[in-house]
């Protein structure tokens, strides 16, 4: 009998090991869990008063793993040297480095980075409190922290509070407190102190915890801060079933104030002029980078050359922050090395804008052909071309050497909007264009007849001319350009163009019209649409800002409250005190059709700032909906 129960008991153990085994993972179509790991106890404990320990351990009732610490997980006063930050089965052990403060309310705000090891269930807004002296500080402060420009939530940017309220506490000493945004953009800073406070949002670069490069994306908000709590009701409900209540309870809470703070953050424009950096990407052009815009083109002086009308100046974004010198002359653009003096405007340490000549060789980057591949790109176009002349022979035709034409791309599109313009871009600039070549003609009845047209120049693109007409709605054009129109600065004329296409019908549009209220007497609307992208732009006028000719899709809108009405977005400055110009968006995305207007009253302040623009149009989603969206995916796996 013994024999038999020993035999009974290894199998029966042998059995429950085969199941262990078994039972790792997910059974097929078994529930999914979501039950996020649980606090059980720390050394030391929570709340601790006079606490002289650096070492804190934290536990939990299942195995677990950290998410991003170095991101997500904040401590509070912030810490100078980086703290040990440790996961060990079921527990977390953070060493902290700098030395205790006496008297001080420490908080290690963990945000969701605490998840357990098998499902990645995070726990969410964990944190934990000591203090180094005999009282905790326990009030909270919260909000949301948005991108100026777009109100995207800003996920893991640091946000800090001082005590100290001069302006110069934020460029100078670090934060007195500080939290870390999630993937909402929200924050909250705990163990805070009662008094008054300023609050900043800070992309700290070099992680000293003050305002220390220009580069850093920064907010501030301009009224102080001032914690408070009080205790309010809430009323929890137990359900019998979906369908039924089984008690509702309530239950006295401490409520932190404020909790609906909203910072815009931003970087500064950087108005420190000076050179970035020059090349030559080809023989025939060099560039030239600057930090900023300047009100003048520098002044260069060729050291090896004749600089004297040996170049056409493109500026490609409109601005002189980015110079391109297209070279007219062979004879220089042939050289190996151009030399030049080049003197602009600096910034130097005092702030001040001074003259300053830098000396520069340019050296092509595409690296000059020798004897040797010369000779056998001739020996190869010698044998290309008797073969196409012996293929003619053959053919009974005369052999034509073809003809090498300037390159030009033609914006014509088959189905051209009543709003639209023909527009050409060549790939070099123009040495001269034939006005009386270009021909646009309009299908009436059965014939072609002349329509008038301007031929423009584009205002940013010094290497794009704009072909400007009044359509007639649901009609046909032919647009025309006889061969050598146009001829580059290099010698290359363009080959003939021909295209063909036809205007929309008013019919095929929708329109848009929005009755605003709330906004600036100076401010314009941008047209969005379903990518966030601006399809169009025009001015708030007497409460309006109506969009006609729309292709049917979806839209939405942002309003810009213009305050210098130069008809863009501005950013701030900190040391002015001034905030970038306010942003507000259209709460929801509108579904346009053909033939249809639609009328929309959009009062820009009816809803706080962080819940105007619509999911739809964010680009950084919950880190939950992530989750959510994976775990359907495996659950999705799972059933196949």
């Amino acid at each position: 009998m013994k024999s038999l129960f020993n035999r009974l008991a290894g199998v029966a153990i042998v059995a429950a090991l085969l199941y262990s085994c078994a039972s790792i993972g997910r059974p097929e179509g078994g529930a999914i869990d979501e039950t996020p790991p649980r606090f059980v106890g720390s050394t030391p404990l929570p709340g601790a008063l006079n606490n002289s320990r650096k070492k804190i351990t934290i536990e939990f009732d299942e195995f677990i793993k950290l998410d991003k610490p170095g991101e997500k997980i904040v401590i509070s006063p912030p810490q100078v040297q980086q703290p040990e930050i440790k996961s060990n089965g079921k527990k977390i052990v953070i060493t902290l480095k700098d030395t205790l403060k006496p008297n001080t309310t420490y908080s290690i705000d963990f945000s969701d980075a605490v998840q357990d090891n098998n499902e990645g269930n995070p726990l969410p807004d964990f944190g934990f409190t000591f203090s180094t002296g005999s009282v905790i500080d326990s009030m909270a402060v919260s909000g949301t922290v948005l991108n100026a420009f777009n109100l995207e939530p800003v996920k893991g940017m640091l946000v800090g509070m001082h005590s100290n309220l001069a302006d110069s506490a934020f460029t100078t000493l670090p934060f007195e407190r500080v939290g870390r945004t999630d993937s909402r953009g929200r924050f909250t800073i705990r163990g805070v102190a009662p008094g008054e406070y300023r609050i900043y949002g800070l992309q700290d670069a070099d992680q000293n915890f003050y305002y220390s490069q220009p580069t850093e994306v920064i907010a501030f908000e301009d009224s102080l801060i001032i914690p408070s709590m009080d205790q309010r009701m809430r009323f929890d409900t137990l359900w019998k079933d979906s369908l039924t209540i089984d008690t509702i309870m309530e239950k006295m809470y401490t409520h932190y104030s404020p909790d609906d703070v909203i910072l815009r953050c931003f970087k500064e424009l950087t108005l420190s002029q000076r050179l970035i950096k020059s090349e030559r990407p080809e023989p025939r052009k060099f560039s030239f980078y600057f930090s900023a815009p300047a009100d003048s083109l520098p002044l260069l002086k060729g050291l090896n050359f004749d600089e004297t009308d040996a170049f056409i100046v493109e500026k490609p974004t409109g601005r002189i922050d980015t110079l391109q010198y297209w070279i007219r002359d062979s004879l220089v653009y042939q050289m190996d090395t151009l030399k030049m003096s080049l003197t602009y405007l600096y910034t130097d340490t005092l702030n001040q804008l001074v003259p300053r000549t830098d000396t520069l060789k340019l050296v092509s980057k595409l690296r000059p052909k020798s004897e040797k591949e010369l000779e056998k790109e001739r020996e190869k176009k010698e044998k290309e071309l008797e073969k196409a002349k012996k293929k003619a022979e053959k053919e009974g035709k005369e052999y034509v050497e073809p003809t090498v034409f300037l390159p030009v791309d033609v914006y014509a599109p088959g189905t051209m909007d009543i709003y639209d313009y023909i527009s050409l871009t060549f790939t070099e600039p123009l040495a001269s264009v034939a006005d009386s070549t270009i021909h646009l003609k309009q299908k009436i009845d059965s014939l072609w007849r002349d329509v008038p047209f301007d031929f423009i120049p584009d205002s940013l693109n010094l290497m794009r001319y704009n072909v400007y007409a009044d359509w007639e709605p649901g009609e046909s054009y032919t647009f025309e350009v006889d061969s050598t129109a146009f001829q580059g600065i290099y010698g290359l004329f363009t080959d003939k163009v021909k295209k063909e296409f036809k205007v929309k019908k008013p019919e095929e549009y929708g329109q848009i019209f929005f009755d605003v209220s709330g906004a600036d007497s100076l401010a314009f609307v941008d047209l969005l649409d379903a990518q966030d992208k601006v399809v169009r732009t025009v001015p708030v006028v007497n409460g309006r800002a109506d969009f006609y000719f729309l292709n049917p899709g979806k839209y939405s809108a942002r309003l810009i409250n213009d305050r210098n009405g130069n008809g863009v977005w501005d950013t701030g400055k900190y040391e002015d005190k001034r905030q970038p110009e306010e942003v507000y968006y259209y709460y929801q995305v509108l579904e346009l059709k053909a033939n249809f207007d639609l009328t929309q009253s959009w009062n820009i302040h009816d809803r706080p700032l962080d819940q105007q623009k619509p999911g739809e149009l964010k680009k950084q989603k919950p880190d939950e909906d992530k989750k959510k969206k994976n775990q359907n995916n495996r659950s999705s796996g799972n059933r196949r």
